[in-house]
Order: C-alpha cells, then sequence, then structure tokens
C-alpha cells in the first residue's frame, strides 16, 4: 500500500468514525445535563433556547477557516485523518508543522513531496507524532491552567510590560514562521503577504465600521483569498 492508500484505508475511515461518535455522543449528553442543571437553578427554557441558539451560531462562523483548513490537509494527509485531528484536537497550523517535521527529518524536501512519493513507511510515525506532540498542551491545561490564568490577569492588571508579555508567545511563532515562508521563494513571499493584506483590510473595516461579526472571517478569508492568489502568483511568478 502507498502513502496515500494507507491514509485514505477503510479501516483508518472506521477508527475515525467511532471516535468522533464517541464525542458527538458525550457532547449529547452533556448539552442534556446542563439542560437538566439550567432548569434546576430556575432557567427559563427560552434563555435556554436562546442560549444554545447563540452558541450554536457562535460556534459555526468560526469553524468556517478549518473547513478551509481541512481541504488543505486533506490534499497531503487523506480524509479521515485529517478529519479525525481538526473534529477532535488540533489546528491546521500544528498538524502540518508537525507532519512538515517528520518529513524533513526523513530526507523529503516537505509533507507534499512525502505523499507524492507514496513512501508508506513513515504514514504510522506521522500519525504517532501528530497524536504525541500536542498531549503536552492537554496535560498542561489539567494542571497548571488555574496558576497561569492567575498569573496572566495579574500582569494585564498591570499593564505596560505586563500586556506585552502575554502577547509574547503569537509574536513568538509569527516571528519563527514568516522566515521560513519568505526563505521558499517569491510565489511563497507574495501569498503570505496577500493573506497578511487581507487580514489588515479586515482589521481596518472591523475598526471603522464597528463590523465585529466580521472578526469570526478573518482567519477563514485570510486562507481562502491567500490559496486562490497562489494560482495567480505561480503564474506571474513562475
Amino acid at each position: 500500500m502507498t502513502f496515500s492508500q494507507i491514509m485514505n484505508s477503510k479501516l483508518l475511515y472506521i477508527l475515525v468514525i467511532a471516535a468522533i461518535a464517541y464525542v458527538l455522543v458525550f457532547s449529547v449528553l452533556t448539552l442534556i445535563r446542563s439542560w437538566k442543571h439550567g432548569q434546576e437553578i430556575g432557567l427559563s427554557k427560552e434563555k435556554l433556547k436562546g442560549a444554545i441558539i447563540s452558541s450554536a451560531i457562535y460556534s459555526i462562523l468560526p469553524s468556517i477557516s478549518i473547513i478551509i483548513g481541512l481541504f488543505s490537509l486533506t490534499a497531503v494527509l487523506g480524509v479521515p485523518w485529517s478529519w479525525f485531528r481538526l473534529s477532535v484536537v488540533g489546528s491546521v497550523m500544528y498538524e502540518l508543522m508537525a507532519a512538515d517535521m517528520v518529513a524533513t527529518a526523513s530526507g523529503y524536501e516537505s509533507i507534499g513531496a512525502l505523499s507524492a512519493s507514496g513512501d508508506p513507511q513513515l504514514a504510522g510515525t506521522i500519525m504517532f507524532v501528530m497524536s504525541v506532540c500536542i498531549l503536552g498542551g492537554i496535560v498542561g491545561s489539567i494542571i497548571f491552567t488555574k496558576s497561569i490564568q492567575s498569573g496572566l490577569e495579574k500582569a494585564r492588571s498591570k499593564g505596560g510590560f505586563g500586556i506585552l508579555a502575554t502577547s509574547v508567545l503569537s509574536i513568538s511563532i509569527t516571528a519563527a514562521y514568516v522566515p521560513l515562508q519568505l526563505s521558499k521563494g517569491l510565489v511563497y513571499t507574495a501569498v503570505l503577504l496577500t493573506s497578511a493584506l487581507v487580514a489588515v483590510l479586515h482589521n481596518v473595516i472591523i475598526k471603522k465600521f464597528h463590523c465585529n461579526w466580521l472578526k469570526n472571517f478573518v482567519m477563514a478569508d485570510s486562507l481562502l483569498l491567500g490559496m486562490i492568489s497562489s494560482l495567480l502568483w505561480i503564474n506571474l511568478l513562475g
């Protein structure tokens, strides 16, 4: 079997469907218990229905960017595994980064090159690395979330450097990824700048016209228009 055949195998589909079914059942049971508890503390059915509807709306809109990311992930990692990773835990950026690290460490230029080669030997390694490496955040959240949250609130309350310190992580990630994309060539640079421009324009529109609902589409539009622009830049820049 080739890499693509393994990543789209019937067995993997069955395992993924079983895992997602478990999550759905757990979610329904949690919803039922939450509804009952809401009635116990005196909340009306109208308020409970309103909370469910608003939560559903605000959950669907941000997930548009996840669906778009799913298309890019399935191109190299197949449908079932990509579906599982983005349905249960994980993000497009992390999943591609983890898979790409395994591919490059094994001598391939990228995860795309590995997928194109059809090499089946690294399929299990990629799934293992993608699953295990993200456990640190989950376990760490269980143990340290309370103390981290209180520390962040104290830092923000002090203002100045405290606010800057809480933004260091996202700034560091950006600083690490941008040079990598710029070093890959003109097309990668042009796509990166296009996506950044789309995000900046969204923020300008949000601030000028107070369109707070547009915040839910910033990532989705940046991803989609960035990918579409790649076709233009490939034709122009080669």
